[in-house]
C-alpha cells in the first residue's frame, strides 16, 4: 500500500477533503460488522479509524481482518492504549495527548507501544492529540484524567499545536471527544490550520453533514465522525 501519510499530504496540497469513519470496537459486534461495511461503502469515507479510549474485548484482530475484507480503504488505529495495537491495520496514528499532562498520555504508552510496533509492518503516524473542552466530560477526559483546553482561549491552542508541529508531530488532532455536546469551534480550526504547515483532523460532536461541510470549510483536512455514524448508519443518505 502506498504510504497513508503522504496521500494525507498530497491531498491537502490538491484540496481534497478526507472524511474518516471511526469505529468503536468496544461498541461494535462481530455481527454487525457486514452491515456496517456495506454502509461504510456508499459512504464518502476516505479512511477507518479503529479504536475508543479503552476496550476489554478480544476481537480487535479479527474485527480488522473483516473490515479489510469488505473494502480496500486504509484503516488506521487510534489507539488508546498499547493494548489496542493489531497488526492487521494498515497504519497507526502515534498519539501524544498534548493538551494534557498526564506522562502515562504523553510518552509512557508511546514508549510502551515500540516492542508492539517493532513486530509490525504498521505505518506510524505521529500525531498531536489536542483536547478541546466540549461542555461536557468526554471519555477521553476521563480515562486519561486530564482536561481539555478552554474552547474560548484560541490562542493557547494554536500555540499548543504549534508545540506539536515543533516537536516534529506529522499531524495535528483537534478532539471535542466521543459524544460530545459542542464541536470543535470553526474560528478554532481556521486559526490552527492557517498558521501550522502540517494537515489538520478534526473530530467529536459533528452529528450532521452541514457540521462536517462547516468544519471543511473552516480548514479542517480531515474530519472524523463516529458517535453520529454509530447512531445513524443511514447518515449519509
Amino acid at each position: 500500500m502506498e504510504s497513508i501519510y503522504n496521500n494525507i499530504l498530497v491531498a491537502k496540497v490538491e484540496s481534497k477533503k478526507l472524511l474518516a469513519i471511526l469505529i468503536d470496537p468496544d461498541k461494535v459486534s462481530m455481527g454487525q460488522v457486514s452491515v456496517l461495511c456495506q454502509k461504510i461503502n456508499s459512504s464518502p469515507a476516505t479512511h477507518i479509524l479503529v479504536g475508543g479510549s479503552s476496550f476489554e474485548g478480544t476481537h480487535l484482530d479479527e474485527l480488522i481482518l473483516e473490515l479489510k475484507s469488505k473494502f480496500e480503504l486504509p484503516i488506521l488505529l487510534f489507539p488508546g492504549n498499547p493494548s489496542q495495537i493489531s497488526a492487521n491495520a494498515d497504519g497507526i496514528l502515534f498519539l501524544s495527548l498534548l493538551s494534557g499532562r498526564n506522562p502515562d498520555y504523553l510518552i509512557e504508552h508511546q514508549i510502551n507501544a515500540v516492542p508492539i510496533l517493532k513486530k509490525t509492518d504498521l505505518e506510524v503516524i505521529s500525531t498531536a492529540y489536542i483536547l478541546i473542552e466540549s461542555g461536557s466530560e468526554t471519555a477521553v477526559e476521563r480515562v486519561s484524567k486530564t482536561k481539555p483546553l478552554d474552547r474560548n482561549n484560541l490562542d493557547f491552542v494554536l500555540q499548543t499545536a504549534q508545540a506539536g508541529e515543533y516537536l516534529g508531530n506529522k499531524l495535528v488532532y483537534l478532539e471535542a471527544g466521543s459524544g460530545a455536546k459542542l464541536a470543535v469551534p470553526s474560528e478554532m480550526i481556521t486559526l490552527v490550520s492557517q498558521n501550522i504547515q502540517i494537515p489538520v483532523i478534526v473530530g467529536g460532536g459533528i452529528r450532521s453533514k452541514k457540521e462536517i461541510g462547516d468544519a471543511f470549510n473552516a480548514g479542517a483536512d480531515m474530519v472524523v465522525i463516529g458517535t453520529a455514524f454509530e447512531n445513524d448508519s443511514n447518515f449519509f443518505d
